[in-house]
């Protein structure tokens, strides 16, 4: 249960969107862009640059990578092409995975292969004399959980890119509904590589998104990185243009207090943090409609 109430969320997220870089009440640096195209831009151009420090530094590059948002893979490898940016000291640590019913690798082709889709635009536009060798790309699956595990905390990770879920979920790191199995702040700062059953809104929220709402079609489960590896890098950037599914968790990442219910509010005890998001996003039907009455009462804090 979320350590809040719904007039503290009803507060949130009737704050303009216009207000949210400089609100005094934030507790995680806000970055507004404007769509899509923007977002990828910025995204490509910061890792870009990311990776040209290093490399000037003669030092490898070690980062966590998201399947998503797709706005940015053209940009960047048009980048790395035009300005020949070497990825070839780069380490690319995959931040999830999804799999079938059986923990079973899905076919490449399938749209929610993150593999598939990242060896189609993240790897295979790059010049061949530039790209990320083949022993640097960390894939996850069933089967080398403890091998990913252990090549993460081989050295530091230097960028966490990625997004977050309806619930916040940042990689794949859910916000843990099992009715016998609850956990602790310290359990989700903790939590490691794993494979796990996916939640119930999980799969209604992807299965809108690009299933027409065929929740049949939807991998039940996944593999993922923990917080705890996520948060480990030194810079934390996420982004998201996705609009509706993402507005609830961004107030709450922004304003609420540190939750299981919303494991991105963990950003919030990250000293180099930062979200992006688009005006899509970063807006909310409360605060587009004052004349809405929702009958919610200020909470009595004296009790």
């Amino acid at each position: 249960m979320a350590d809040f109430t719904p007039y503290d969320l009803y507060q949130w997220c009737r704050i303009p969107y216009e207000q949210l870089e400089t609100h005094p009440a934030r507790k995680v640096r806000f970055r507004l862009c404007r769509d899509s195209e923007e977002m990828g831009r910025i995204m490509a151009r910061e890792l870009v640059d990311e990776i040209r420090l290093h490399n000037s530094r003669g030092e490898a590059t070690r980062a966590i990578i998201p399947c998503g948002p797709a706005c940015w893979y053209q940009p960047f490898t048009s980048l790395i092409n035009r300005e020949r940016v070497s990825l070839k000291n780069s380490v690319v640590f995959h931040m999830d995975e999804c799999l079938d019913w059986q923990g079973r690798e899905l076919p490449r082709a399938h749209p929610y292969s993150f593999r598939g889709f990242m060896e189609n635009h993240f790897y295979d536009p790059v010049d061949s004399t530039l790209a990320v060798p083949e022993s640097n790309r960390v894939w996850l699956n069933a089967g080398n959980v403890e091998e990913v595990r252990q090549k993460i905390w081989a050295g530091p990770v230097d960028i966490t890119y990625g997004g977050w879920g309806q619930d916040g979920h940042v990689a794949y790191n859910q916000t843990r509904r099992h009715p016998f199995s609850r956990i602790t702040l310290d359990d989700l700062r903790n939590s490691t590589v794993r494979i796990q059953d996916n939640n119930l809104d999980t799969v209604l929220a992807l299965a809108q998104r690009t299933f027409g709402s065929a929740y049949q079609f939807v991998p039940p489960m996944s593999v993922t990185l923990g917080i705890k590896e996520c948060l480990s890098a030194k810079k934390v950037r996420l982004f998201s243009d996705t609009g509706a599914w993402k507005q609830t968790a961004l107030r709450v990442a922004l304003f609420g207090p540190l939750t299981t219910e919303y494991p991105i509010t963990l950003l919030q005890e990250h000293a180099d943090a930062l979200i992006t998001a688009t005006i899509a996003t970063a807006s909310h039907p409360v605060s587009e409609h004052p004349e809405w009455d929702l009958g919610l009462s200020a909470p009595d804090r004296t009790a």
